[in-house]
């Protein structure tokens, strides 16, 4: 089967990448003629772990290929995956990169003789799939849906860092679709993927479970730093043991036959910080929760879940403000970048309103990030911060550190500090680090501590 892939961003290109893994022939589409050229001189655009490995892999073997050219794509190939950006702009999606897509896949489907199917892999607003896309096929194919193509919806559920590991290996596929010919046709695709549950549905009902998927994952961590500010308030009260004690539930962390706990991963999103990023989570509840609106909910658990989350970068700033009267002219480090580790994306990162802050008070920042770096410095330029090469040297002569991402590095913090013999204030925005390694420390969730016994767990 030859697959078209309209869109090389972090979705389309390692959708493409892996499907051609799967022994499939993929041309992926991108209107960026620079970028098509670095993805057919195996340089990836975008920072996955094991892309770029695969897409030379793959390309050697003329499995995949990069192009510009969409209609001769989509004539060539048995389905089309449309993987397009679809941004969220005052809570509202923005389709006009979907529908210029889908537009040019139309006009392509004029001179397709066969069946071909056109598949939504954007994230979109329910009804978007056969509302919006179905009738622009078949008014620029002159074709009519359900005779002569087929139409359906496959969202992805992919996390950055990786998504390579997450399409190769998924717990789940959902299929929505028009008819029995183009859900059949998307299964000949999945077919390769063996042992996962397969929901076949319609469009809607599978647009609408990645908006719930996601908004599910966003409560829970909106939950876990409420918990935590409730924490901060409360002496001798660390969020760490309370989750701890949460996560004991055996309906979360089942109990195995030989006595040991499953340790679920959804557990770290039960885990206190300053807040969740990226281009998934908060554009899907803010457009989740606009879609509602339009129909007459008013959404007050969701848009709770964007305020807790709005807020909470905050808390790191008056970390700051409790133990400095005046934070003019102060040194700080801020260690990560990115909205989470293992990738370089900064989009809506804990990061930014925090380097914001800071600069607007007159602190002199120092900041370190295996990865984003040059994202960064699109974003705050170079006036009083300074872009470190390592740890050590974003860390060395700095009143205080600001840990905001969950690099693994990061975990050595004790051990460059001890080197340098400085005791900063060390402010964990992420509770990753041993709060007994440190003579400064304080993190989110963390009230005031006294002298008590130590807690275990028997």
């Amino acid at each position: 089967m030859k697959v078209c892939v309209i869109g090389a961003g972090y979705v389309g290109l390692v959708a493409g990448v892996c499907l051609a893994e799967k022994g499939f022939h993929v041309t992926c589409i991108d209107t960026d003629a620079e970028k098509v050229k670095k993805i057919n001189n195996c340089i990836p655009p975008v920072l996955e772990n094991g892309l770029e490995d695969l897409l030379k892999k793959n390309i050697s073997n003329n499995h995949f290929v990069a192009s510009s050219n969409l209609k001769r794509a989509v004539a060539e190939s048995d389905i089309s995956m449309v993987a397009v950006c679809t941004p969220v702009v005052n809570g509202k999606v923005e389709l006009d990169f979907l529908r210029d897509a889908v537009k040019e896949c139309g006009s392509a489907l004029k001179e397709r003789k066969a069946y071909h199917v056109v598949v939504v892999k954007s994230t979109v607003p329910p009804g978007t799939t056969d509302e919006v896309v179905l009738p622009i096929l078949e008014k620029y194919s002159g074709k009519k849906a359900g005779v002569d193509f087929g139409v359906g919806m496959n969202p992805e559920f992919l996390r950055e860092g990786c998504a390579v590991s997450d399409f190769m290996h998924p717990d789940r596929i959902v299929i929505g679709g028009i008819d029995r010919k183009t859900i059949d046709k998307m299964l000949d695709l999945y077919k390769a993927f063996e042992g996962v549950d397969i929901l076949i549905t319609n469009n809607k009902t599978a647009e609408l479970i990645k908006y719930a998927s996601n908004s599910l994952l966003a409560t829970l961590i909106s939950f876990s730093n409420e918990i935590a500010n409730i924490c901060a308030l409360t002496q001798n009260v660390d969020i760490k043991e309370v989750m701890a004690g949460v996560h004991l539930d055996k309906r979360l962390n089942p109990i195995l036959a030989d006595g040991s706990r499953a340790k679920p991963g959804i557990l770290s999103y039960l885990e206190a910080g300053c807040g969740f990023g990226g281009s998934c989570l908060p554009k899907d509840v803010a457009a989740l929760v606009c879609y509602a609106r339009r129909k007459g909910e008013y959404c007050k658990l969701l848009r709770s879940v964007i305020q807790v989350n709005r807020k909470q970068p905050e808390k790191l700033i008056q970390l700051l403000h409790k133990y400095n009267g005046s934070t003019k002219n102060l040194k700080v480090a801020v260690l990560g970048l990115a909205f989470k580790p293992d990738t370089d994306d900064m989009r809506e990162s804990p990061a930014i309103p925090v380097i914001e802050s800071l600069l607007q008070e007159g602190v002199h920042i120092k900041a370190y990030d295996p990865a984003a770096k040059e994202n960064a410095r699109k974003i705050f330029g170079t006036t009083n911060i300074k872009y470190t090469e390592s740890l050590r040297e974003a860390v060395v002569n700095v009143d205080a550190i600001i840990l905001i991402t969950r690099w693994k590095e990061f975990r050595n913090l004790h051990t460059v500090i001890n080197e340098l013999g400085s005791q900063p204030l060390i402010i964990d925005g992420r509770r990753m680090l041993n709060k007994g390694a440190y003579i400064r420390y304080d993190g989110v969730g963390l009230g005031n501590q006294k002298e008590g016994l130590d807690k275990q767990v028997f």
